[in-house]
């Protein structure tokens, strides 16, 4: 059962929080091991899985960037060891983007730095915009051009993870 199963909502990236929230505290109420205590070892072994299926869904479907990952998962997009290959355009933004950053660690330059870091906040900007509206998109359409959907999501998945990448690294030059 996936996550989106056992919390009774359609498979989506736009959900409403305080609905997984409820959904939450409705199941640890009925599946808290502490009311199963009299129950066969069978019975709170099985509880116990429930709770810690409840626990993992909140922890998922409650997370925007999570929930990404999970349906993508779902729909078999993302596997361990996955080799994706980034775009080009974007791969030689950011061959500048990582020259930038080793000339910073021996040239540290507070102005480059700010200009650098705004030039990181466009980019996440932008990809945070496609982003919204390919899952808009893809939970408007209900199976129309999923797939062809969900491999724009994610591409920008994967660059969304290199930019904070990127973003961690400038943040080590912050004092």
């Amino acid at each position: 059962m996936n996550y989106f199963e056992l919390y009774n909502l359609p498979l989506s990236f736009q959900i409403d929080n305080a609905i997984v929230k409820k959904k939450f505290y409705e199941l640890s109420k009925l599946y808290h091991p502490d009311f199963y205590v009299n129950e066969s070892d069978e019975k709170q072994a099985k509880i116990l899985e429930l709770s810690t299926l409840n626990n993992k869904a909140y922890q998922v479907l409650s997370d925007p960037l999570k929930r990404i990952e999970y349906v993508l998962s779902l729909n078999n997009m993302l596997a361990d060891g996955d080799k994706y290959v980034l775009p080009q355009d974007f791969l030689m933004d950011m061959m500048d983007v990582n020259e930038a950053l080793m000339e910073m660690e021996f040239d540290h330059d507070e102005l480059k730095l700010a200009e650098l870091s705004g030039q990181i906040n466009a980019m996440e900007m932008a990809l945070f915009d496609e982003l919204k509206s390919a899952t808009d998109e893809f939970d408007t359409k209900a199976g129309e051009g999923a797939e062809s959907i969900l491999l724009r999501i994610k591409d920008i998945w994967y660059r969304q993870k290199y930019l904070l990448r990127i973003r961690e690294s400038l943040n080590k030059f912050r004092v």
